[in-house]
Parts: C-alpha cells; sequence; structure tokens
C-alpha cells in the first residue's frame, strides 16, 4: 500500500506552512504530498493568510524536495486552460525530475468561482469541458517533439501547437481522475487516468465505485489498447491519536458547517487507522491519501509516520 498524504492550503496555511509540512511528509517515509486546489475555504473560516496557487505552490516545492511525488487532488478543469496548464505541469515536472501527478476534475465550488471571477458553467459542460481538458493535455504531451497537435473541438480550438515542453515522465506524469459520479466520471478514468480515486467515503462506497470503473474500462477496451491497469486508490480523512482525546481534538474541525458532502473518517488510534487501510487493500486500492486536517499539527504527521507506515508494506 502507497501511502501519500493530503493537504487543504485554502483553509489556511502559507507556503512556508507547506514547505514545512512537505519536508516532514518526505522525511516520514509517506509515497507523496498532494494538495487541493481552491482558491477559497468551504465554510466561514477566514482561511487566513489567504489561498495559494496550487501549481505555484508545486513548483516551488519541487525545488525544495527530493524523493516525494507531488500532485493535485484535483486541479479544476474550470481555473485553467488546458494548453497552458499542459505546460505548467510539464515544466514542474521537469523541476521536480519526474515526481509530478495531475489529478484534474470538473469543478464544483461556485462561491470561489464567484468570489475570484471565474466562468463556472453547468455541470454538464462542466464535465464536456474536462473531457476536452484531458484530451488535449495527454495529447499535447503525447506529441512527438517535431511534429504538432491540432485540436478543434466544442469548448477549445488549439492549432499546430508545438507541444513542447516535454515533462520527463513519458509519455506525461500520471493523470488522476476521481469521484463520487457513477456514469462520467468512471467514463473520463478508464479513458485518460492512471489513477481513478475515490475520495473519503466507506469502504463499501469505494468498492462500488471500483466496480463502476473497471466496467468501463471493460467497455472502453483499455486492456486491449495496451493500457496499464488503472491504480485503485481511496481517500482516507483520518484525525487518530495516542489517547481518545487527542483523536476527538483532531477530529473537532470536520463538526464545523462546510460546503464539504459527507465524509467517512477514521477517528481513533493507529490501530483503527491501520485496520481501514487494511480493508480498502482488500477491495483493491493500492493507494492511498490519508487528508489531515491541521498543515500546522506535526505531531499527527509524525503518529502516523512512526506507527501506522511501519506496519504496511511497500512504504519504506
Amino acid at each position: 500500500m502507497r501511502v501519500a498524504v493530503f493537504v487543504e492550503p485554502h483553509r489556511g496555511a502559507s507556503y512556508d506552512d507547506q514547505l514545512r509540512f512537505a519536508r516532514l511528509v518526505e522525511a516520514g517515509g509517506f509515497d507523496g504530498f498532494l494538495r487541493a486546489d481552491h482558491y477559497q475555504a468551504m465554510g466561514d473560516e477566514a482561511g487566513l493568510p489567504g489561498p495559494t496557487d496550487a501549481w505555484l505552490t508545486l513548483a516551488a516545492l519541487a525545488r525544495e524536495t527530493t524523493r516525494i511525488r507531488l500532485g493535485t487532488l484535483v486541479t479544476s478543469a474550470t481555473f485553467r486552460l488546458p494548453g497552458p496548464l499542459a505546460v505548467m505541469v510539464a515544466q514542474v515536472d521537469q523541476m521536480s525530475g519526474g515526481r509530478v501527478e495531475l489529478g484534474i476534475g470538473a469543478g464544483w465550488y461556485e462561491r470561489e468561482h464567484t468570489s475570484y471571477g471565474i466562468p463556472f458553467p453547468n455541470v454538464g459542460e462542466r464535465f464536456d469541458r474536462l473531457a476536452e481538458q484531458l484530451e488535449i493535455i495527454t495529447g499535447l504531451w503525447r506529441t512527438p517533439v517535431g511534429d504538432t497537435y491540432t485540436h478543434l473541438g466544442d469548448h477549445y480550438r488549439l492549432v499546430d501547437a508545438p507541444a513542447l515542453p516535454k515533462p520527463v515522465q513519458r509519455p506525461g506524469p500520471p493523470v488522476i481522475v476521481g469521484g463520487r459520479g457513477p456514469k462520467r466520471t468512471p467514463e473520463l478514468a478508464a479513458r485518460y487516468a492512471d489513477e481513478f480515486n475515490m475520495p473519503f467515503k466507506s469502504v463499501e462506497e469505494t468498492a462500488a465505485a471500483y466496480e463502476r470503473v473497471r466496467e468501463a474500462c471493460d467497455r472502453t477496451g483499455r486492456a486491449e489498447a495496451g493500457r496499464a491497469p488503472l491504480v485503485l486508490s481511496a481517500g482516507v480523512v483520518v484525525a487518530i491519536g495516542r489517547t481518545d482525546a487527542e483523536a476527538r481534538r483532531r477530529a473537532a474541525p470536520l463538526h464545523v458547517k462546510s460546503a464539504l458532502p459527507p465524509e467517512d473518517p477514521v477517528v481513533g488510534s493507529p490501530a483503527q487507522l491501520i485496520d481501514r487501510l487494511g480493508e480498502f487493500a482488500a477491495i483493491g486500492a493500492t493507494r492511498v491519501h490519508l487528508r489531515l486536517i491541521e498543515l500546522d499539527d506535526l505531531d499527527h504527521l509524525e503518529l502516523i509516520a512512526g506507527e501506522v507506515l511501519p506496519q504496511l508494506n511497500g512504504t519504506r
């Protein structure tokens, strides 16, 4: 089981906060550091000192770390045009020596779009745009050096793009597609992604999502096309402690009103987290993204590194 850490800097974290945390993630033996791509906190919290841009942050972290995977979970397709996004991700991949992953989704949090003047089309159009972005980004990365790339779509038009720069990872950085959607999300994952992620739901709901995406892979002929099987991953909200009181303290932010949908957190002891990860492994997950709530709670990260990772094969 590969264990990455997922954080939400829009809740309130500077770049220096994230750098300190990412360095400890690397020192602790985790697989990766992935962050949300949001410009506003979800509830009534101020989120001071304010948002940090996901890809600017990851570019800086690429030069300050040496081993961990770096990426988004997930970039909003509404925030950036696909051509420039392909350039950004390829450049950060170069800066990291080939350690970047692109998680990308349709976008969903309307309030931050309104706040920052970002267009927010209806859900059908957002998924149409996501599908085109996935086609364009992966197409640009796969275009041989010296050739050009053209895409004439309903929402984006690229003509004779030089398709540069190229990422270190070929044919491109791993693409993560995930979510709870029963139809379009599995299809997009089957066609374009390297990893399918089910975020922060129960083992039973996650198993059902994995079955849907396996069926989509069969329908789209993924194996026949010679593509590797999808990595199946799960997001897990974590609030553990050495005592019940410590775990409850860490879980307190989960009870604050938020725009996020209901989740299935692990609140309790390191042993309870180990058991939950075992349940996810039993349904086919080979990677988990642990969502840690407070970026300044370095002891929480050290507790997981010291008492959970050593119990899991392949984490060190």
